[in-house]
């Protein structure tokens, strides 16, 4: 029984103390919760200013000496800091502002939970200033005065077959009306570093290195420049690759690329004028046995510029790697001897046609051609027979007449028989010439006829003396 009485009175005693020193730490927190009342609470920050513990009654006091020693920071891209300070723009406390609300937001029976970590506030237009004395202090700032870089994108540069990307550059040229309303934020919430590159004061590139267009624009160069195009003419070759393909492209401000329409046009100029022939000079050994030089006509190679450009660009966009003939307007036999060893030959001084098929005279005779001083004088240059038709009718201005054998080599100029002369050869063309075309008697023509393909040269010439 005494053991149980023991017991209970140290029970008694235990309890007794628990609730003394609970009441006594209940006491204490309504001891420091009333000092609370009337201070700030533990790590208490305001727009920077540590007001931890302080009297309310003294906060104007308190910002009113943060703001004798206040400095604006303005740190800029490449490191250099510049200041305002407060007596540059007379800078001051405005007492009509938010802290009051604040300080009730700090509810004294709640201070315990100041001790976890800071209590940061921040209240707009804390303080304020002369517009006028900020203005003239802002013109006169560095940023915006020294020598100016303006930003620049990403670039492309070929190089060894392929294109590398340049990086871009942020330079240093200041966006002045961001700048202006940042400056104007950080005072007016006595702000004291303002970096300008994290402000978004600064003008950027439209494309960086990890810009997506800047992928994209990367892959469709090296498409391009990875096509090759061989041209084949005859036994030459005309290469075009990335070493060439690079010159034609350009990049737009979108980072679009572009390929140059007018460089494509100069370059299928620059084939036609090196591989076209028609109307070309061309030495030719006559049927009298003299070298004649031969000028103009619409016989041989024409490259169709249109359908060539169209092609190209094709390639172009498909990368492709191919080798081909440029599309032709019109087509020869190959250029180291064009004119072959099947043609008509039509000596218009002697006035007198001779018909080769495969190397060997058909047949020969004197003919009538243009009457040039009625200038009607039949074309000089290498021309080809269009088509031949039998019994056809030729009309004119002023005539109208039916051969047996038509053989048109130039629009409407051709060679046909004239049962209607009964004489040719000599001078009879100076006064009785055709209107262009080159009359032959009845057998000529139709041998000729007989024998001749569609695409036959005709190479009408006159002697010099």
């Amino acid at each position: 029984m005494k053991d149980i009485q023991r017991r209970n009175i140290s029970r008694n005693k235990l309890l007794g103390r628990v609730i003394i020193i609970v009441f006594s730490l209940l006491f204490l927190y309504l001891v420091i919760s009333i000092y609370f009342n009337s201070h700030f609470f533990f790590h208490t920050v305001i727009n920077e200013v540590d007001v931890s513990l302080k009297a309310y009654k003294d906060l104007d006091k308190i910002m009113k000496e943060h703001e004798d020693n206040y400095v604006l920071q303005l740190v800029e891209r490449d490191g250099r800091i510049e200041t305002i300070r407060a007596d540059e723009i007379g800078l001051h406390y405005n007492p009509d502002n938010q802290i009051p609300r604040i300080f009730k937001l700090q509810k004294s029976l709640g201070w315990i939970k100041a001790l976890a970590g800071k209590e940061r506030y921040h209240v707009k237009n804390l303080y304020s200033y002369d517009t006028d004395k900020l203005d003239r202090v802002f013109k006169g700032l560095n940023c915006l005065n020294t020598h100016v870089t303006p930003p620049r994108d990403v670039k492309f540069q070929y190089r060894e077959g392929s294109y590398q990307v340049i990086a871009e550059e942020y330079g240093n040229q200041v966006k002045e009306d961001k700048l202006r309303k940042a400056v104007h934020t950080a005072l007016s919430d006595g702000v004291s570093v303002l970096d300008l590159v994290k402000a978004d004061c600064y003008e950027k590139p439209r494309f960086t290195l990890s810009s997506e267009k800047t992928a994209k624009t990367l892959a469709l160069l090296n498409k391009y420049v990875s096509a090759k195009i061989t041209y084949q003419f005859d036994n030459k070759i005309e290469l075009i690759d990335g070493n060439v393909i690079n010159r034609w492209l350009r990049i737009d401000n979108d980072l679009n690329v572009v390929i140059n329409r007018t460089a494509l046009e100069n370059f299928i100029d620059e084939l036609a004028y090196k591989y076209d022939t028609v109307g070309k000079t061309r030495e030719f050994k006559s049927s009298v046995g003299k070298v004649i030089e031969v000028t103009g006509g619409l016989y041989g190679w024409k490259i169709d510029k249109a359908a060539e450009l169209k092609e190209l660009t094709i390639n172009l966009n498909r990368g492709e790697v191919i080798t081909r003939e440029p599309v032709y307007a019109q087509k020869a036999l190959p250029r180291d001897n064009e004119l072959g060893d099947s043609y008509v030959e039509i000596n218009l001084t002697r006035q007198y046609l001779w018909y080769y098929k495969k190397g060997k005279l058909i047949t020969h005779g004197a003919v009538v051609t243009g009457n040039p001083n009625r200038g009607n004088g039949t074309v000089v240059g290498v021309y080809m027979l269009n088509y031949k038709q039998k019994d056809a009718d030729l009309i004119g201005e002023n005539y109208q007449v039916k051969v047996t054998y038509w053989m048109p080599f130039y629009g409407n100029i051709g060679l046909h028989d004239a049962r209607w002369r009964h004489a040719f050869g000599g001078e009879i063309y100076k006064t009785r010439g055709t209107h262009g075309c080159v009359n032959a008697p009845y057998s000529l023509a139709k041998t000729v006829y007989e024998n001749i393909e569609e695409g036959t040269p005709f190479i009408c010439y006159e002697e010099k003396e």
